[in-house]
């Protein structure tokens, strides 16, 4: 078994699981916001945005908004910590992020399909680089 002391990643590691944290926890936001906006705060928006407020989501699409952004900063902040279980987390997040996002291009007229193909990319791409951070040790 490696020592995860004498397996130290690379700065680039550190670096993109910090930017990777900030962009779940944008995430965070971003579900809090739209879980807890009142029609108040609606009115205020400009009238493009008013729109995507006023769309109805079913409950399971809020849900798997929920799932993968907390998954996602949970998956992150493991990755920070070196543990392998950011994997199994930012699986959950991609998989869940996907649904929620292809949900979404699918169902609203008009929607700008380059944000959520975005966050599917992105989230695929967590999988990926901490698969790869498990297979060269530098989490376990």
């Amino acid at each position: 078994m490696t020592d995860l002391s004498t397996n130290k990643p690379p700065i680039w590691f550190w670096i993109i699981s910090v930017i990777a944290l900030i962009w779940n926890a944008m995430g965070v936001m971003a579900y809090l916001a739209q879980a807890f906006i009142t029609d108040e705060m609606i009115a205020a928006l400009p009238e493009e945005q008013q729109a995507e407020f006023l769309y109805e989501h079913p409950a399971w699409y809020t849900a798997l908004f929920a799932i993968a952004v907390f998954a996602g900063v949970l998956g992150c902040l493991a990755l920070l910590l070196r543990k392998k279980w950011a994997y199994i987390l930012l699986v959950i997040s991609a998989i869940c992020a996907t649904i929620q996002q292809v949900y979404l291009m699918v169902t609203i007229e008009g929607v700008d399909k380059i944000m959520p193909i975005m966050i599917i990319l992105i989230a695929i791409f967590l999988v990926w680089f901490a698969k790869n951070a498990i297979s060269k040790t530098w989490i376990s």
